[in-house]
């Protein structure tokens, strides 16, 4: 256990309720020790540092202005709450954040009053804000509605689509826009002077208190502001307004986020004054106040455990690389060999491997920003254009792009590569982040090819099947964290599309692995190899179009066939079923099982503890498909008591 910091300030609050009772001076030393709690908690949990130190003084400044959980505090994507987290009663549970049984990553409703909103993907918050003053408007027991979102996030659709219906509606209702891009110089002379007349000063139009904000800079401060409120609206000086102006906002700002001078008063002021929708841009900077997360490259986005002093991270000895840097390497080798290949990510080119490609073809790799829809027909243009573009983004954030992948890339056999990061269970990001659906929703669709790497070494033939492939749109799924240390080749191989390969032949039992749940494969059959019972490996490879001479070859040879995948109901087993189904092999003497994700949502643990919560682990393989063999226990395999 690392060295906790001397907290005074921090240590009389229970809740928000008592940041309330504070004058400015405390609220400010609350902020240092907040501060360093939160650095204190993270280096023992991981996770993301960085996101919650950039908004420590705006989370205090927000609960001693507005009364939560009564006023509903949204964050946007939430990975920046920790702050948020303990101040509203959570404090004795911080050191839990993203264990098994402890505090979720991100706000979650079940876990808290004050969090009204769940999260974790991006750009959700002002809609669902807006959602909540209506239901405010229309009496229902809830308060002002308060947005935070960052400046990437507010980047994407569905944020302007809020923006652009919370304008016209017309609604009480704000919207903190968190800039964490850049800084504003702190308050001098007549700022100073302006912001503590704020809240005294006599009601009036919001509007003229905006531009009153801005005129009370000082000149070299005010031309710094102006710049900055283009940076972030795209809007000229001299224009008729701000682009949230423009659309039914009463704009405020820059304001600097770290200085609770600048931050107490402009909203004290605007909740007394606001009448309709307010965005306030706050700059913040990501991992403020601790140096080893300002210095990074990430500035501590997400981290692992850590030394407070240092800030080394604790690394895991991995005995294999990882999933997404064997991808990234394979489609780098392919880039090399095919000017035509480029690739695309929404935000995650360091998540999702393409970075690597980027450094040696940055003119090929192209970062749209939180952008998923964008993403998908973006490729499918470069695809239609005779590019042949790798669309990388995880399970989950693909999700987002599925009416695009439908219409732009399927319906018009476009050949976009989808490689499909974070499948299967991912560890403390929790439910939010499992690539539970991405098999059943991609094979759904005409003309998709759909994959699944069974290793690390599996996932470098299908890039380079995938470059290869040109008669449609395919798809390869891969999950997060180290491959499990196969040997690896040069360059990959191309698979005859729908083939898949038997890993290990037997006589009694079939397992059918699709993805990287063949390890489990090989230990299950390990098992019942102890109880004397002969099995047959195979990684099916392709969930679309399946390898029904593979399939009906395992059925006639053995007494039971068990499907086994990493995903829920409807995936890789029930394409398998329909399959069989339709050609009347149900029938017969082998018996047939599927093995899948429960229909339910699985709390953060471990991956190896969430696939034992899921009826996944090797054991359950084994005794799967030793009852449908009709096989009893001669004597307990290993991992059964």
């Amino acid at each position: 256990m690392t060295d906790r910091p001397e907290t005074p300030f921090l240590d009389t609050v229970a809740g928000p309720a008592d940041l309330r009772r504070l004058n400015d001076t405390a609220l400010a030393n609350l902020a240092d020790d907040l501060r360093a709690e939160v650095i204190s908690a993270v280096s023992e949990t991981g996770g993301h540092l960085g996101s919650s130190l950039g908004v420590v003084e705006l989370t205090v400044a927000l609960h001693a202005v507005f009364d939560t959980p009564r006023d509903k505090l949204i964050w946007d994507v939430s990975h920046q709450c920790y702050p948020h987290k303990v101040l509203t009663g959570r404090r004795d549970r911080i050191r839990t954040l993203r264990q098994e049984g402890g505090l979720s990553g991100f706000t979650k409703r079940s876990e808290s009053d004050y969090d009204p909103f769940g999260a974790a993907h991006s750009s959700t918050s002002i809609s669902a804000a807006l959602g909540f003053t209506v239901g405010r408007d229309m009496g229902m027991a809830t308060g002002d509605a308060i947005a935070v979102i960052g400046d990437g996030a507010i980047s994407a659709g569905m944020a302007y689509e809020a923006l652009n219906n919370a304008g016209a509606e017309g609604r009480r209702l704000f919207v903190i826009l968190n800039d964490n891009e850049m800084s504003i110089a702190p308050p001098t002379g007549a700022m100073s002077k302006y912001l503590s007349s704020l809240y005294a000063s006599p009601m009036g139009e919001l509007h003229k208190m905006a531009e009153g904000f801005e005129a009370a800079l000082p000149g070299p401060i005010r031309d710094h502001a102006r710049r900055a409120r283009q940076l972030v609206t795209g809007m000229q000086t001299g224009g008729s307004g701000t682009l949230f102006e423009e659309l039914g906002f009463n704009y405020i700002g820059p304001i600097d986020g770290h200085d609770m001078s600048q931050l107490l008063p402009v909203l004290r002021a605007s909740r007394t004054r606001a009448t309709g929708p307010v965005l306030i841009h706050v700059c913040t900077t990501k991992g403020k106040g601790y140096a080893p997360a300002e210095d990074s490259a990430d500035c501590g986005h997400g981290v692992s455990k850590f030394d407070v002093q240092t800030g080394a991270q604790a690394k895991a000895n991995a005995n294999a690389p990882a999933y997404t840097k064997v991808f990234g390497q394979a489609l780098t080798e392919e880039a090399a060999r095919d000017p035509s290949i480029v690739a695309v990510t929404a935000a995650m080119p360091s998540g999702t491997g393409v970075n690597i490609m980027g450094d040696r073809f940055p003119a090929r790799v192209f970062d749209v920003g939180i952008a998923e829809q964008h993403a998908v027909t973006f490729s499918a243009g470069m695809a239609a254009s005779g590019l042949k573009p790798f669309c990388a983004i995880y399970s989950t954030f693909l999700q987002r792009g599925y009416d695009q992948v439908v219409h732009d890339v399927a319906l018009q056999n476009l050949p976009v590569r989808f490689a499909i990061d974070r499948a299967g269970l991912v560890g403390a990001d929790g439910p939010t982040h499992a690539g539970a659906f991405d098999i059943g929703y991609m094979a759904a669709l005409p003309n998709m090819v759909v994959m699944a790497a069974g290793d690390e070494a599996e996932l470098m033939h299908m890039v380079r099947t995938a470059a290869a492939y040109d008669s449609g749109p395919i798809a390869f799924r891969y999950p997060r964290g180290a491959g499990v240390g196969v040997d690896l080749p040069d360059r990959g191989e191309i698979i005859a599309i729908g083939k898949g390969r038997i890993v290990q032949e037997g006589s009694d039992i079939a397992l059918l692995s699709f993805g990287a749940h063949l390890t489990e494969c090989r230990e299950a059959a390990g098992q019942m190899a102890a109880q004397g019972l002969s099995t047959t490996i195979a990684d099916a490879r392709f969930a679309k179009p399946l390898d029904r001479d593979l399939i009906r070859q395992l059925l006639k040879n053995h007494r039971a066939l068990i499907t086994v995948e990493q995903g829920a109901r409807g995936g890789f087993g029930a394409m398998v079923l329909h399959d069989l189904a339709n050609d009347g092999l149900l029938d017969g003497r082998c018996r047939i099982r599927t093995m899948t994700l429960p229909d339910r949502y699985i709390d953060q643990a471990s991956p190896a503890a969430m696939y034992a919560d899921a009826g996944l682990t090797a054991v359950d393989i084994a005794a799967t498909a030793m009852q449908a063999a009709g096989v009893k226990l001669k004597r307990s395999p290993v991992g059964v008591a």
